[in-house]
């Protein structure tokens, strides 16, 4: 049985998570943090969750919890992931992150802290998203450069980073597709009287609306035809799924930095 300690155990992922535990036979959820100050510390989880007391107080912070679990599942915020990384590398511990927004100097940061610690860090946990990102790079490369392509992503109004860090992975995928680089080619916003599209660009655009749990769509556009390929996320449950798949995977696995292709098998393909 391999013990789960759950980040930001009362926000919408973490209480996603939370309830997906509950019916997995080979992970029990053995402990819970929030931020010290948050009104949920010293409540038991189960009643937040569940409805009914299942014996595990929100601590205050990863410390007074480390020992108790095997693997960290991580949906918070960029800067306290990196922070509760850097505690996990130091106790050798396993963590599943499926926070987004890291910036390139905190993903360089995450790759050096995992020759400690075993963890997984993947822009989407969904296992469909995952399939997604295959597919637009094999298509980019298959229609190759004469197609114009865009990415569209939409997502709650709650959402704090603009793009997604699944639209950005898309784009640079897409790019790879073409063999150019997103850096070099990418537009996150366009404005005014900007001029003809200019060859090559991936554009990148966001929506922010309502309750939106996320839907990315990436559009192929030749001369007199289009490839739309999209994916649309019906509820949290299945980032929530991607990512009980992610912790029994990492489970007796050595020090290092994988991705959700490593878990679903798909670097191959």
């Amino acid at each position: 049985m391999i013990k789960v300690i759950v980040a930001g155990a009362t926000g919408r992922m973490g209480q996603r998570v939370g309830a997906m535990l509950r019916g997995q036979a080979d992970l029990r959820y053995a402990a819970a943090f929030e931020a010290p100050g948050h009104p949920a510390v010293g409540r038991d989880i189960g009643e937040i969750v569940y409805g009914e007391k299942i014996g595990v107080p929100v601590a205050a912070n990863l410390e007074a919890v480390i020992d108790q679990g095997d693997v960290i599942i991580d949906f918070t915020f960029h800067t306290a992931t990196m922070e509760f990384a850097r505690f996990a590398a130091r106790h050798g511990r396993a963590m599943v992150i499926g926070t987004t927004g890291l910036t390139p100097e905190e993903k360089a940061e995450l790759a050096e802290l995992a020759r400690s610690f075993p963890c997984i860090h993947a822009p989407s946990m969904s296992i469909c998203v995952n399939v997604l990102f295959k597919l637009v790079k094999k298509t980019a490369a298959m229609l190759g450069r004469g197609y114009d392509i865009e990415i569209v992503e939409a997502h709650h109004n709650k959402k704090k980073d603009a793009p997604s860090g699944t639209a950005i992975k898309l784009g640079e995928l897409a790019a790879e597709g073409v063999g150019r680089h997103l850096a070099e080619v990418g537009v996150f916003s366009r404005d005014g009287i900007i001029g003809e599209r200019k060859a090559g660009e991936i554009g990148i655009q966001s929506i922010r609306a309502a309750d939106i749990v996320g839907e990315h769509t990436v559009y192929f556009a030749g001369p007199g035809e289009r490839l739309e390929l999209s994916h649309r996320a019906h509820s949290r449950d299945h980032f929530a799924k991607g990512a009980m798949v992610a912790a029994a995977w990492l489970a007796g696995k050595g020090n290092g930095l994988y991705s959700m292709d490593d878990v679903l098998g798909l670097k191959d393909l």
